[in-house]
């Protein structure tokens, strides 16, 4: 691996800033971010990325390559969760394999805010239609993971709650905002666009660094109990979302040679939902429990995907 490109990676600005979270925890600082800023930003940062990505889409014509990607895309959250969901089963109850998994074929959107900064630092481009497939990415997944549990619970799912997790995996806040503002973006006239610019566009960076800096914070947070559930756990959120990014960067050769867009799959193919999932879950699936796939997904998949997943990821497409 080219070891400038992970150094480059790893003096991240923004990830040195997740660092600072995650050690404040462990120094037993009272550093915080408001709950109510944490929210803003959130909110801003797929706003921020979906009308940019709204924007690019406008320049772009429909072709038969975006619509193989866009079936690509949905392609991966079907399959992740699928295979995931037996190799979970082994080791964990039903209910906790197919929340697991449902999170795993999902995305998050935090790391694909952060990989679109790590394409601009390389002078690439974000298109526009690879925010769409990421905003489409969401829900399969989640019925997946709701199909497999009703299917392997043998009668004890009475829990479950379908009608509340079908509207969470295709109604959640995350999956309108960033759907909404692509849309927007689209049909925004591009003078009336360049007046809010500066807020899209030159802003972005810094409230990226803090909110990773809010997210090592709760990922600290998560980690102090994690182990509790034994090393498989944390071995899965290790090596299954770096085996699922590579992979999926050689296999997104398939149906585009756009090193960008190749890259992108491949972190959409390797991020876990914390986001999306989690609020569904906790609603629809109640016997699953948030204190493995939350942190999973946020305090060990995340961490190891901004860190060593990206450089990784961006090699492989460059080479393949």
């Amino acid at each position: 691996m080219n070891f400038n490109l992970l150094i480059e990676n790893l003096t991240n600005p923004a990830l040195l800033f997740f660092v600072l979270g995650i050690i404040a925890v462990y120094l037993k600082s009272d550093l915080e971010i408001p709950p109510n800023s944490s929210k803003f930003i959130s909110l801003y940062l797929l706003f921020a990325i979906g009308f940019k990505g709204g924007q690019e889409l406008s320049h772009e014509a429909f072709t038969s390559e975006i619509a193989w990607s866009m079936l690509f895309g949905i392609s991966i959250s079907l399959v992740i969760p699928f295979y995931t969901f037996f190799i979970l089963k082994k080791k964990l109850n039903v209910f906790d394999a197919g929340a697991i998994a449902a999170a795993y074929g999902s995305v998050s959107a935090v790391t694909f805010v952060t990989a679109a900064s790590y394409l601009e630092a390389h002078q690439l481009i974000l298109h526009g239609h690879m925010v769409a497939i990421m905003a489409l990415m969401e829900s399969p997944a989640i019925v997946i993971g709701f199909v497999l549990i009703s299917k392997f619970s043998k009668g004890q799912a009475g829990n479950l709650n379908k009608n509340s997790l079908l509207k969470h995996s295709f109604t959640n806040g995350s999956v309108l905002l960033i759907l909404g503002s692509l849309v927007i973006g689209f049909l925004a006239d591009a003078k009336q666009a360049e007046g809010i610019k500066p807020f899209t566009n030159d802003l972005f960076k810094g409230f990226l660094a803090i909110f990773l800096l809010d997210m090592g914070i709760t990922s600290g947070k998560k980690l102090k109990s994690f182990f509790s559930f034994g090393w498989f756990p944390f071995f899965f959120a290790m090596l299954i979302p770096l085996l699922n990014g590579c992979v999926f960067a050689v296999l997104s050769a398939l149906v585009t040679d756009d090193i960008a867009n190749r890259f992108i799959f491949a972190v959409l193919a390797a991020s876990a939902s914390y986001i999306a999932v989690p609020a569904a879950m906790k609603i629809s699936v109640p016997k699953a429990n948030p204190g493995l796939y939350l942190p999973m997904a946020l305090a060990v998949t995340f961490p190891i995907n901004i860190t060593i997943g990206l450089p990784i990821y961006f090699l492989i497409v460059q080479n393949c």
